[in-house]
């Protein structure tokens, strides 16, 4: 009788820690691509999915009505959901990594209410920050103000004897000061412009295009391989600054990296969809319960999970009255905030412990 080394041993368990963690990835991704496909059936008509699927699978195989049904309306709307739910998982993951605090994402600290201000801008002043850019102006500005208050708050982590919940709180001013600012644009805003600043308030999934699939594929495509790339020196950064920097890990630059590819991903979501909370705490929340801290696989299942969650989001504003398409900003919250209490309450714990 044989017995394994110690060595062979470590290997062994590590082996069957990274299969199980890849099963896990695997089932994620299956749990999307169903709700992804309910979602497409899901709506007025009730179609029957084996349909649904005939329809995406061969565009003419129904006739002209269904293939503008799925093609023009519903695969759109889909898609645009599982791309903002991963940038916005995405980010909220990266957020909590640098800031080393799990409350931490794009809507607790109100970088997508400082977007959504830059958004209200250009809608109902004209306003850029840069000049010229034209139909681009919307965009532009939400990027702006995203990146500048993901440039304060940077700044704020390194004010002395500041701690991860006072620069919560420090997001919480800026959340209410935002606020108040397009409560502002909305009292001076005509019909028009005020319908579009409620839009960004509220966030909603009817404005998907093709066009916008187009680029939120292609920034999800260079950012996520960006962010695996440098996966050991943010798993690293999780077990505090001093132990990533004596690991050799130039702090000051991955923070400023994932600075960017926050406010790109957070600009570029709010430019989509508007204004939606908690999936970008939710979604790394979960994914760090299941696989822990390990950016190889927390990353992917942060997005994984955080586009599952607006997907079926997605269902839900249309299941909960017929005929009626609830914002999605509504429901994320009501979800959002049972999830966003609880992690409070365990943090606190785990301090008091």
């Amino acid at each position: 009788m044989t017995t394994m080394s110690a060595p062979e041993g470590e290997i062994s368990v590590y082996s069957s820690l990274i299969g199980r963690r890849i099963m896990i990835l695997c089932a994620a991704c299956l749990l999307l691509a169903a709700s992804f496909i309910f979602d497409i059936s899901n709506g007025p008509g009730n179609f029957p999915m084996s349909k649904v699927v005939e329809v995406l699978w061969d565009k003419a195989s129904h006739g002209v009505r269904m293939e503008v049904i799925i093609w023009d309306f519903r695969l759109p709307i889909a898609l645009t959901a599982v791309l903002v739910g991963a940038m916005l998982a995405v980010a909220g993951a990266q957020m909590q990594t640098i800031l080393n605090n799990p409350l931490a994402e794009p809507f607790t600290l109100g970088i997508s209410t400082a977007a959504s201000f830059g958004a209200a801008l250009a809608i109902v002043l004209g306003w850029s920050l840069i000049p010229g850019v034209g139909h681009l102006i919307v965009t532009i500005n939400a990027f702006l103000f995203a990146f500048g208050t993901c440039a304060f708050i940077l700044l704020a982590t390194r004010l002395k004897g500041v701690s991860s919940e006072t620069i919560i709180l420090f997001g919480i001013a800026i959340f209410f000061v935002f606020n108040a600012a397009l409560a502002m644009m909305q009292y001076r805003a005509s019909e028009d412009q005020l319908s579009r600043i409620v839009f960004w308030m509220m966030g909603s999934l009817t404005r998907a295009s093709w066009e916008k699939i187009g680029l939120g594929t292609a920034l999800l495509a260079v950012v996520i391989p960006i962010c695996l790339m440098r996966s050991w020196q943010l798993t690293a950064l999780r077990m505090g600054e001093e132990t990533a920097r004596s690991m050799g890990v130039d702090v000051n630059r991955l923070r400023a990296e994932m600075l960017l590819i926050i406010s790109l991903l957070a600009a570029t979501a709010v430019a989509f969809v508007g204004t939606v909370g908690f999936v970008g705490l939710v979604g790394p929340h979960i994914a760090r319960m299941i696989v822990g801290e390990d950016q190889r696989f927390f990353l992917p299942l942060s997005a994984l999970i955080g586009a599952l969650m607006m997907s079926l989001t997605s269902i839900l504003s249309k299941m909960i009255t017929p005929g009626v398409l609830y914002p999605i900003g509504i429901i994320t919250a009501l979800i959002g905030v049972p999830v966003f209490i609880s992690v409070i309450l365990s943090t606190r714990r785990d301090r008091l412990s």
